[in-house]
Protein backbone atom coordinates (compact mmCIF):
# COMPACT_ATOMS: atom_id res chain seq x y z
CA UNK A 1 0.00 0.00 0.00
CA UNK A 2 1.27 3.47 -0.90
CA UNK A 3 2.38 5.66 1.98
CA UNK A 4 0.20 8.71 2.59
CA UNK A 5 1.79 12.01 3.58
CA UNK A 6 0.02 15.13 4.86
CA UNK A 7 1.94 18.23 3.73
CA UNK A 8 1.23 21.52 5.54
CA UNK A 9 2.10 24.81 3.85
CA UNK A 10 1.78 28.45 4.84
CA UNK A 11 -0.61 30.78 3.05
CA UNK A 12 1.96 33.60 3.42
CA UNK A 13 4.67 32.01 1.32
CA UNK A 14 6.59 28.75 1.27
CA UNK A 15 10.13 28.45 -0.04
CA UNK A 16 9.90 26.69 -3.39
CA UNK A 17 12.72 24.17 -3.09
CA UNK A 18 11.58 23.17 0.39
CA UNK A 19 8.43 21.82 -1.23
CA UNK A 20 9.99 20.52 -4.45
CA UNK A 21 12.67 18.44 -2.70
CA UNK A 22 10.32 16.31 -0.59
CA UNK A 23 7.64 16.40 -3.32
CA UNK A 24 9.88 14.83 -5.96
CA UNK A 25 11.32 12.37 -3.45
CA UNK A 26 7.88 11.24 -2.26
CA UNK A 27 6.59 11.02 -5.83
CA UNK A 28 9.53 8.80 -6.75
CA UNK A 29 8.74 6.56 -3.78
CA UNK A 30 5.14 6.24 -4.97
CA UNK A 31 3.65 8.07 -2.00
CA UNK A 32 0.26 9.78 -2.06
CA UNK A 33 0.32 13.42 -0.88
CA UNK A 34 -2.44 15.56 0.60
CA UNK A 35 -1.78 19.28 0.94
CA UNK A 36 -3.19 21.44 3.74
CA UNK A 37 -3.15 25.12 4.70
CA UNK A 38 -4.44 26.97 7.78
CA UNK A 39 -7.67 28.24 6.16
CA UNK A 40 -7.86 26.29 2.92
CA UNK A 41 -6.35 28.99 0.69
CA UNK A 42 -4.03 27.87 -2.06
CA UNK A 43 -0.39 28.14 -0.93
CA UNK A 44 1.94 30.39 -2.93
CA UNK A 45 5.70 30.16 -3.32
CA UNK A 46 7.81 33.08 -2.12
CA UNK A 47 8.89 35.09 -5.19
CA UNK A 48 12.64 34.97 -4.34
CA UNK A 49 12.44 31.17 -4.33
CA UNK A 50 11.50 31.29 -8.03
CA UNK A 51 14.19 33.81 -8.98
CA UNK A 52 17.66 32.44 -9.78
CA UNK A 53 19.05 35.99 -9.75
CA UNK A 54 17.95 36.64 -6.17
CA UNK A 55 20.97 36.83 -3.85
CA UNK A 56 20.41 35.48 -0.35
CA UNK A 57 21.72 38.25 1.95
CA UNK A 58 23.45 36.16 4.67
CA UNK A 59 25.04 33.81 2.15
CA UNK A 60 25.90 36.42 -0.44
CA UNK A 61 24.91 34.20 -3.36
CA UNK A 62 21.92 32.82 -5.19
CA UNK A 63 20.30 29.80 -3.55
CA UNK A 64 17.94 28.99 -6.44
CA UNK A 65 19.23 27.41 -9.64
CA UNK A 66 17.49 28.08 -12.95
CA UNK A 67 16.39 24.44 -12.96
CA UNK A 68 14.85 24.71 -9.49
CA UNK A 69 13.14 27.99 -10.37
CA UNK A 70 11.55 26.26 -13.37
CA UNK A 71 10.35 23.37 -11.19
CA UNK A 72 8.76 25.72 -8.66
CA UNK A 73 7.06 27.72 -11.40
CA UNK A 74 5.74 24.50 -12.95
CA UNK A 75 4.12 23.43 -9.67
CA UNK A 76 2.72 26.93 -9.18
CA UNK A 77 1.20 26.81 -12.68
CA UNK A 78 -0.27 23.34 -12.18
CA UNK A 79 -3.43 22.41 -10.29
CA UNK A 80 -1.57 20.26 -7.81
CA UNK A 81 -1.88 22.72 -4.93
CA UNK A 82 -5.48 23.65 -5.71
CA UNK A 83 -8.15 23.07 -3.04
CA UNK A 84 -5.90 22.15 -0.10
CA UNK A 85 -7.35 20.70 3.08
CA UNK A 86 -8.65 23.47 5.36
CA UNK A 87 -7.19 22.95 8.84
CA UNK A 88 -9.55 25.53 10.35
CA UNK A 89 -12.54 23.44 9.26
CA UNK A 90 -11.04 20.11 10.26
CA UNK A 91 -9.49 20.85 13.65
CA UNK A 92 -11.23 22.73 16.47
CA UNK A 93 -9.83 25.91 17.96
CA UNK A 94 -8.98 25.91 21.64
CA UNK A 95 -11.60 27.81 23.66
CA UNK A 96 -10.67 30.68 25.93
CA UNK A 97 -10.80 29.74 29.58
CA UNK A 98 -12.66 32.97 30.38
CA UNK A 99 -15.73 31.90 28.40
CA UNK A 100 -18.88 31.36 30.50
CA UNK A 101 -19.30 27.75 29.36
CA UNK A 102 -15.63 26.87 29.19
CA UNK A 103 -16.02 23.37 30.70
CA UNK A 104 -18.55 22.29 28.08
CA UNK A 105 -16.50 23.92 25.32
CA UNK A 106 -13.33 22.20 26.54
CA UNK A 107 -15.06 18.82 26.62
CA UNK A 108 -16.31 19.36 23.07
CA UNK A 109 -12.85 20.44 21.96
CA UNK A 110 -11.20 17.34 23.42
CA UNK A 111 -13.82 15.08 21.86
CA UNK A 112 -13.23 16.66 18.46
CA UNK A 113 -9.44 16.32 18.80
CA UNK A 114 -9.87 12.61 19.55
CA UNK A 115 -11.98 12.18 16.40
CA UNK A 116 -9.35 13.97 14.33
CA UNK A 117 -6.68 11.70 15.79
CA UNK A 118 -8.69 8.65 14.73
CA UNK A 119 -9.06 10.12 11.23
CA UNK A 120 -5.31 10.71 11.01
CA UNK A 121 -4.68 7.11 12.04
CA UNK A 122 -6.80 5.96 9.10
CA UNK A 123 -5.56 8.46 6.51
CA UNK A 124 -1.90 9.40 6.99
CA UNK A 125 1.46 7.77 7.64
CA UNK A 126 3.55 10.92 8.18
CA UNK A 127 3.41 14.71 8.42
CA UNK A 128 5.60 17.28 6.65
CA UNK A 129 5.71 21.00 7.47
CA UNK A 130 7.29 22.99 4.64
CA UNK A 131 9.50 25.96 5.50
CA UNK A 132 10.05 29.50 4.31
CA UNK A 133 9.20 32.79 5.99
CA UNK A 134 5.43 32.23 5.72
CA UNK A 135 5.27 29.76 8.64
CA UNK A 136 6.35 32.60 10.95
CA UNK A 137 2.95 34.18 10.32
CA UNK A 138 0.38 31.40 10.25
CA UNK A 139 1.95 28.09 11.33
CA UNK A 140 4.38 28.62 14.22
CA UNK A 141 1.83 29.78 16.81
CA UNK A 142 -1.24 28.17 15.27
CA UNK A 143 -3.00 26.00 17.86
CA UNK A 144 -4.62 23.86 15.18
CA UNK A 145 -1.22 23.12 13.69
CA UNK A 146 0.05 22.29 17.17
CA UNK A 147 -2.84 19.88 17.73
CA UNK A 148 -2.19 18.29 14.35
CA UNK A 149 1.45 17.71 15.32
CA UNK A 150 0.43 16.39 18.74
CA UNK A 151 -1.97 13.93 17.08
CA UNK A 152 0.79 12.51 14.87
CA UNK A 153 3.09 12.42 17.91
CA UNK A 154 0.48 10.54 19.96
CA UNK A 155 0.15 8.03 17.12
CA UNK A 156 3.96 7.63 16.95
CA UNK A 157 4.04 8.66 13.29
CA UNK A 158 6.97 10.47 11.63
CA UNK A 159 6.92 14.28 11.69
CA UNK A 160 9.20 16.15 9.29
CA UNK A 161 9.76 19.91 9.28
CA UNK A 162 12.04 22.27 7.39
CA UNK A 163 13.59 25.65 8.11
CA UNK A 164 11.18 27.96 9.97
CA UNK A 165 8.58 25.19 9.92
CA UNK A 166 10.59 23.55 12.72
CA UNK A 167 9.33 26.30 15.06
CA UNK A 168 5.97 24.51 15.06
CA UNK A 169 7.58 21.54 16.79
CA UNK A 170 9.04 23.71 19.54
CA UNK A 171 5.63 25.23 20.29
CA UNK A 172 3.58 22.01 20.09
CA UNK A 173 2.95 21.26 23.75
CA UNK A 174 0.56 19.16 25.77
CA UNK A 175 -1.71 21.45 27.78
CA UNK A 176 -1.07 19.50 30.98
CA UNK A 177 2.71 19.97 31.35
CA UNK A 178 3.41 22.64 28.66
CA UNK A 179 6.69 20.92 27.73
CA UNK A 180 7.69 20.93 24.08
CA UNK A 181 7.45 17.59 22.34
CA UNK A 182 11.08 18.05 21.20
CA UNK A 183 12.32 18.24 24.80
CA UNK A 184 15.26 15.82 25.03
CA UNK A 185 15.41 15.46 21.24
CA UNK A 186 18.02 16.42 18.66
CA UNK A 187 16.91 18.76 15.87
CA UNK A 188 18.20 21.23 13.33
CA UNK A 189 16.60 24.35 11.89
CA UNK A 190 17.39 27.78 10.48
CA UNK A 191 20.56 28.84 12.29
CA UNK A 192 21.08 32.44 13.35
CA UNK A 193 23.88 32.94 10.81
CA UNK A 194 21.30 32.36 8.06
CA UNK A 195 18.78 34.89 9.41
CA UNK A 196 18.20 38.09 7.44
CA UNK A 197 19.13 41.41 9.03
CA UNK A 198 16.48 43.04 6.87
CA UNK A 199 13.87 42.02 4.33
CA UNK A 200 12.05 39.07 5.89
CA UNK A 201 8.98 39.12 3.66
CA UNK A 202 5.62 37.45 3.30
CA UNK A 203 3.29 36.90 0.36
CA UNK A 204 0.23 39.16 0.30
CA UNK A 205 1.62 41.84 2.60
CA UNK A 206 3.72 44.99 2.24
CA UNK A 207 5.19 44.53 5.69
CA UNK A 208 8.98 44.34 5.91
CA UNK A 209 9.69 42.43 9.09
CA UNK A 210 13.39 43.34 9.08
CA UNK A 211 15.01 40.37 10.82
CA UNK A 212 12.76 37.42 11.75
CA UNK A 213 10.66 38.18 14.86
CA UNK A 214 12.42 35.44 16.78
CA UNK A 215 15.78 33.65 16.41
CA UNK A 216 14.71 30.08 15.71
CA UNK A 217 18.05 28.69 16.83
CA UNK A 218 17.62 30.05 20.37
CA UNK A 219 14.07 28.69 20.59
CA UNK A 220 15.19 25.23 19.49
CA UNK A 221 18.13 25.21 21.89
CA UNK A 222 15.80 26.01 24.77
CA UNK A 223 13.01 23.64 23.68
CA UNK A 224 15.27 20.60 23.33
CA UNK A 225 16.98 21.05 26.72
CA UNK A 226 17.75 19.19 28.87
CA UNK A 227 19.00 16.02 27.28
CA UNK A 228 18.55 17.04 23.66
CA UNK A 229 20.33 19.56 21.46
CA UNK A 230 20.07 21.90 18.52
CA UNK A 231 22.53 21.22 15.68
CA UNK A 232 23.05 24.20 13.37
CA UNK A 233 25.96 22.68 11.43
CA UNK A 234 26.90 26.15 10.25
CA UNK A 235 29.63 25.91 7.63
CA UNK A 236 28.45 22.51 6.45
CA UNK A 237 26.61 22.17 3.15
CA UNK A 238 23.65 20.27 4.58
CA UNK A 239 22.05 19.75 7.97
CA UNK A 240 19.36 17.11 8.45
CA UNK A 241 18.72 15.39 11.77
CA UNK A 242 16.64 12.29 12.43
CA UNK A 243 15.65 11.67 16.04
CA UNK A 244 12.47 9.65 15.74
CA UNK A 245 9.72 10.60 15.26
CA UNK A 246 11.24 13.89 14.06
CA UNK A 247 13.04 14.57 10.78
CA UNK A 248 14.28 18.16 10.64
CA UNK A 249 16.02 20.08 7.86
CA UNK A 250 17.91 23.34 8.32
CA UNK A 251 17.23 25.22 5.10
CA UNK A 252 16.89 25.13 1.32
CA UNK A 253 19.83 22.80 0.51
CA UNK A 254 18.40 20.21 2.88
CA UNK A 255 15.04 19.73 1.15
CA UNK A 256 15.84 16.61 -0.87
CA UNK A 257 17.73 15.03 2.02
CA UNK A 258 14.81 15.73 4.36
CA UNK A 259 12.52 13.92 1.95
CA UNK A 260 14.96 11.04 1.53
CA UNK A 261 15.40 10.54 5.29
CA UNK A 262 11.62 10.60 5.74
CA UNK A 263 11.37 7.78 3.18
CA UNK A 264 14.07 5.86 5.04
CA UNK A 265 12.21 6.35 8.32
CA UNK A 266 8.99 5.03 6.80
CA UNK A 267 10.34 2.22 4.64
CA UNK A 268 13.61 1.18 6.30
CA UNK A 269 12.99 1.84 9.98
CA UNK A 270 15.60 4.60 10.34
CA UNK A 271 15.43 6.09 13.82
CA UNK A 272 18.55 8.21 14.34
CA UNK A 273 20.82 9.96 11.87
CA UNK A 274 22.99 13.03 11.51
CA UNK A 275 24.15 13.62 15.08
CA UNK A 276 26.19 12.19 17.91
CA UNK A 277 24.62 12.51 21.33
CA UNK A 278 26.69 13.48 24.36
CA UNK A 279 28.51 10.47 25.78
CA UNK A 280 28.51 8.52 22.52
CA UNK A 281 31.88 7.32 21.28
Amino acid sequence: MSRRILVVLSEYGYWGEELIGPLETFDKAGYHLTFATPTGKRPVALPPSMDPDYVDPPLGRSVTTPEMAAKVKAVEASDRLDNPLDLSSWLPDRPYRSKPYFLRDWEAYNSRVEKVRDQIADRYDALLIVGGSGPIVDLANNWRVHDLILAFHHLDRPIAAECYGVACLAFARDQEDRESIIRGKHVTGHCIEYDYLDGTGFVGTDFNMGPPPYPLEYILRDATAPGGAYHGNFGKTTSVIVDYPFITGRSTPDSYLTGQKTVEVLDQGLRRWGFRAAGQS
